[in-house]
């Protein structure tokens, strides 16, 4: 068996990463995953440097390139369907109506499809219906920009990369395993509607949950410690939110009397002598040891740090070297393992990178039974595209 997800089928009309990401990962647990593209190929082909966004999320699918807009591409879409476990798409709310191909259309050919809807803010009544969505855009409408904002600074656009995107398909990817659990209970199918935004929300939970509790904004100085501090080569990060930590910190940079000093016997205190006292005797300490090694003997101590990694550091890590978290592709771009570890299921290799269309006359043919001269028709009249 290669995956828990063998013999599951998945027909996505696809691109960028709020659902390819999490079509790949289905595909690494096994399933199978045909990406349904526009002639010319989806938007992420396109991306800088190198294509990378699709380089990322594309690992092992198979690439149809049909045109959803005209009758007859629609027509073979729909050809396809019943053949499919999930059908998935994440066009801006609306498009796969437009396009005849939305649940109710899909639901008459095969009445036990799951169909997957990954839109910026979702398939219901939004006032932002119409809004298409970057993971940017969500973050900020999420509240986080704003709850983290320091006095005097600009809110910083998506500071951790795709958290929108990455948000959205991992609660995809958890709302088809839902799914499919409920088909095998009851044999019928459903739709899974994810938005960026609720994603997002869900997310950075602290953004309405503390301003629920009077907390609106995070509090500058902060009562207690989350921030970086330089080393002899570069920097690591500590975060402290209890009094017993404070004092293991005290002891480990040779300031035992911290721990008796009035002013830091509340958490309030930390923040306001962090830089006049906590930073300065932290970074005296650090001055002679490596990022590492500070991170190193905190942790020993009970205190949570960790170095702050440049990029070719990740690389060389031999947390990620063990784990198989870095993929090596031809040419030497490295993408993304998969997180997901199984005890009774062996990991797979990754595979190829699909071209535009690559799998075209082979879905066509051993899927609806399309002879040679058909599928060139097709090519001539441009409704499909192959390699």
């Amino acid at each position: 068996m290669a995956g828990p997800l063998s013999g599951v089928r998945v027909l996505a009309a696809e691109q960028m990463q709020a659902l390819p990401y999490a079509t790949q990962l289905l595909g690494r647990l096994g399933a199978d995953v045909v990406k349904v593209e526009p002639l010319g190929g989806e938007s992420a082909r396109g991306s800088q440097p190198g294509g990378a966004t699709f380089v990322r999320n594309n690992l092992g699918k198979r690439s149809i390139a049909v045109d959803l807009k005209s009758p007859r591409g629609r027509d073979l879409f729909l050809q396809l369907v019943p053949r499919f476990d999930v059908v998935a798409e994440n066009f801006k709310a609306g498009t796969m109506a437009r396009f005849g191909l939305n649940y109710d259309a899909l639901r008459a050919a095969h009445p036990a499809v799951i169909y997957v809807s990954v839109s910026g803010f979702g398939a219901g009544d939004s006032p932002y219906s119409d809004w298409p969505a970057y993971s940017a855009i969500v973050e900020a409408m999420s509240g986080i920009y704003e709850y983290t904002l320091r006095p005097d600074e600009a809110p910083r656009a998506n500071p951790v990369g795709a958290l929108g995107d990455i948000g959205a398909a991992l609660f995809a990817t958890i709302g088809v395993l839902a799914a499919l659990r409920w088909r095998d209970a009851t044999g019928e199918g459903q739709h899974v509607d994810i938005a960026m935004y609720d994603a997002t929300i869900a997310m950075t939970d602290i953004v309405t949950n503390l301003a629920s509790l009077g907390q609106e904004r995070m509090p500058y100085p902060p009562p207690f410690i989350l921030d970086t501090f330089r080393a002899s080569d570069g920097w690591f990060v500590m975060q402290l939110v209890r009094e017993h930590q404070f004092e293991r910190l005290a002891q480990v940079v040779g300031r035992p009397q911290w721990a008796d000093d009035p002013r830091f016997a509340t958490r309030a205190g930390w923040g306001a002598h962090m830089a006049d006292v906590i930073r300065p005797g932290v970074e005296a300490w650090a001055a002679s040891r490596t990022k590492i090694a500070a991170a190193r003997e905190l942790t020993a101590a009970g205190v949570a740090a960790g170095p702050c990694h440049d990029a070719a550091e990740v690389i060389a890590d031999p947390h990620v070297r063990a784990r198989a978290m870095l993929t090596e592709l031809p040419g030497g771009a490295l993408v993304p393992g998969n997180p997901v570890k199984l005890s009774g299921v062996a990991a797979q290799p990754d595979g190829d990178l699909p071209g535009v269309g690559a799998h075209t006359t082979e879905l066509l043919t051993a899927e609806l039974g399309l002879t040679d001269d058909e599928v060139a028709a097709l090519v001539a009249d441009g409704v499909i595209a192959t390699a």
